[in-house]
């Protein structure tokens, strides 16, 4: 936060923060300890002040998410229901789309009096097709967006950009697991592939685990943060003061230099789970950077979001990647099915080399079958994000999942595909 607000320092007329955080359940302990995500903790507290900003009285000094995927969600809500809004604020009366008691009594008091003057703006600012700069153009006064742009969330950035606009800063954030802290950024301008962080040496015991990307998990002796070397890779094992012991994150970073004798790392991918998996996050980002490019129609052809499955239930064990794009792209007009089933074919081809050494291997002796490119409903991983926070996943801290392995999640997708690699369109 200090580094922050070096770079943007608040003053009186600028000193509010638009927080995006979703709260989730509160359980408890057996001797009564409350559990709840960390960054829940503010809704149970009496810090934050709400009603001013919400209102929209008042333009915030900043925007921030825990991640960006949270802040992507409430940008795509906000395109889907900025008519709704206008009319509860125009009228100062609620929706009945919204159920909840609790929640009708929490909105209906934010909104107050009727407020024609200010739905009047919004709605000119929203029924623009250009949506480029949107969030500028809603609270004139922002300085800086920040949130977590690294890792699984770097496919969110460039949308984030667009929506922001050319001159307003994304900032990332800090290198934190639900384990404990790792790392922090100290230059928090840098875009995601160039991003950076020094790891925190009082925040646990680190040990590093030599790791090399598409070669096989071999048994091999940690280093600590002194026995690092930069240029290799490392997947992070952590000994914790609550009690975890040499606990493996998964995360494999890069090492790329040092700052005083602290090491400063890149997040590079998520480690495999075991042997069985073919592929990793980093290859399936790698393979839908690809897939943009091909069906990329300048008219709603974006990847909205994407997740891949090894599926060893067919007749011959296959890859599936499940794709969602915006409800508006070509690829999915009912006049363009066997264009669109040709295509994906095509692309099925180009995205099998970028899936990695091992799934290369593994296709070239004939243990895998060939690749499956599923397109979904739109809205189906917004589905998804509700099963997982439904089944208990912190709201505030889910994060889409790029390797699926839970067979209600993979039904779910399975059940809202529309057009497949090996099928024909079912709208």
């Amino acid at each position: 936060m200090a580094r922050r607000e070096v770079l943007f320092p608040p003053t009186r007329s600028a000193n509010k923060v638009l927080w995006f955080l979703y709260a989730g359940n509160v359980t408890a302990t057996e001797a009564g300890y409350k559990v709840m995500a960390a960054s829940a903790f503010p809704f149970h507290n009496n810090t934050p002040t709400p009603s001013p900003l919400l209102s929209m009285c008042v333009s915030p000094h900043c925007i921030r998410a825990p991640y960006a995927a949270g802040l992507i969600r409430a940008i795509r809500m906000l395109e889907s229901k900025w008519m709704q809004l206008c009319d509860d604020i125009e009228y100062g009366s609620l929706s009945s789309e919204i159920t909840e008691p609790s929640m009708r009594v929490a909105v209906q008091e934010l909104l107050g009096a009727p407020q024609p003057e200010l739905a009047t703006r919004i709605r000119e600012i929203c029924m623009r097709n250009n949506r480029r700069g949107i969030l500028c153009r809603l609270w004139p006064k922002l300085c800086y967006i920040a949130c977590v742009s690294t890792g699984s969330m770097e496919q969110y950035f460039s949308l984030i950009k667009h929506y922001a606009g050319d001159n307003l800063p994304l900032l990332g954030g800090d290198y934190f697991a639900s384990e404990c802290p790792i790392g922090i950024n100290m230059d928090r301008s840098r875009p995601p592939a160039t991003t950076s962080f020094v790891i925190i040496p009082s925040a646990a015991y680190f040990e590093f685990l030599p790791f090399e990307l598409g070669a096989s998990p071999n048994v091999q002796e940690t280093v600590d943060i002194s026995g690092v070397e930069v240029g290799k890779m490392y997947e992070v094992v952590v000994t914790t003061y609550r009690g975890l012991y040499r606990y493996r994150l998964n995360d494999v970073v890069k090492v790329v230099g040092f700052y005083n004798s602290s090491p400063r790392v890149e997040f590079i991918t998520r480690a495999p789970k075991g042997d069985s998996e073919v592929f990793t996050e980093r290859d399936l980002i790698s393979a839908m950077t690809t897939l943009g490019l091909m069906i990329g129609d300048g008219k709603g052809g974006e990847i909205v979001e994407f997740a891949g499955y090894l599926d060893p239930n067919s007749d011959q064990e296959h890859v599936i990647i499940f794709v969602e794009l915006d409800k508006d792209c070509l690829f999915l007009q009912r006049e363009n099915v066997d264009k669109s089933i040709g295509q994906l074919s095509r692309c099925c081809q180009s995205l099998e080399a970028c899936l990695g050494s091992v799934y290369k291997v593994k296709r070239a002796k004939g243990n895998l079958g060939l690749l499956e490119l599923s397109i979904v409903k739109p809205g189906s991983f917004e589905g998804l994000a509700r099963m997982a926070i439904k089944s208990g996943a912190p709201a505030n801290q889910y994060k889409p999942a790029k390797i699926l392995r839970t067979c209600n999640f993979v039904n779910l997708l399975k059940e809202n595909v529309i057009l497949s690699s090996a099928s024909e369109l079912n709208i």
